[in-house]
């Protein structure tokens, strides 16, 4: 079956604004241009907007799509089954935090009681779920599954005053490094102050240490434009900084 992009749209519930964006994007090509000028889609076109929303939905960018449904090796059943996954861990947030939620009301209106640990399971599976869509790609990828959900489970089964802690370092990781950065010496004192804050940082996210793993990590802060931004989002050359930092760092260790 074959569509005018009104139809489309309507179909799919998308204004014929979007549908024109798309094209020219280059994410979404009608299938052809009828004799009268409108853009035409098939059932290709139908199944690649259905992927689209998909992605969408799972908060990707439109650019990231566009790489992604582009690329030559794009399967969409590969595509789905990701999809289902996501879309499994996302529900699997929602109803901590719906549990979350029930349970504070339940100890407020004197039902029942609930631990500190309790309160923030929700937060943190919402934490690791928002990480694993920007970066989980990329970091399973340089260090295996195994160790992405050691990880994970390493945040889930943080105590509060752990949780709190881990909390204080990242902050102090950066305001460390705000300052070490206006030395210009990633050897000096202050900069080695910021990667050894940076390892504790780690240490208690990962539920060990590893210092060739740490070099890694401060690499990807380079390599990927991503934590670059994250880093560099005050002091352009941040991240760089901190990944020499933490090179000299691990050499000593």
């Amino acid at each position: 079956m074959e569509y005018t992009v009104q139809k489309l749209g309507r179909l799919a519930g998308v204004s014929t604004r979007t549908l024109r964006y798309y094209d020219e994007m280059g994410i979404l090509k009608p299938a052809r241009i009828s004799s009268s000028g409108y853009r035409i889609y098939g059932q290709a076109e139908v199944d690649r907007l259905q992927q689209i929303l998909f992605y969408r939905e799972l908060g990707i960018s439109l650019e990231g799509i566009r790489d992604i449904v582009t690329k030559p090796s794009f399967d969409r059943t590969t595509a789905l089954h990701e999809h289902h996954k996501k879309l499994l861990e996302k529900r699997e947030q929602l109803d901590l935090l719906i549990a979350n939620v029930e349970k504070t009301m339940d100890q407020t209106e004197g039902r029942s009681t609930m631990t500190d640990k309790e309160k923030f399971e929700g937060f943190k599976q919402k934490m690791i779920a928002e990480n694993e869509e920007k970066y989980g790609g990329e970091i399973r990828a340089k260090y295996g599954d195994e160790s992405v959900e050691r990880s994970n489970n390493a945040i889930k089964g943080m105590s509060e005053e752990e949780y709190a802690k881990w909390e204080k370092l990242s902050a102090d990781v950066l305001a460390t490094l705000h300052k070490a950065f206006k030395t210009g010496d990633p050897a000096g004192k202050l900069a080695q102050e910021a990667a050894d804050l940076h390892r504790q940082w780690l240490s208690l996210a990962w539920g060990g240490y590893n210092k060739e793993a740490h070099a890694g990590l401060a690499q990807m802060y380079v390599d990927d434009t991503r934590f670059t931004a994250h880093y560099d989002k005050d002091q352009p050359g941040t991240a760089a900084f901190l990944r020499d930092a933490v090179l000299i760092y691990t050499k000593k260790e």
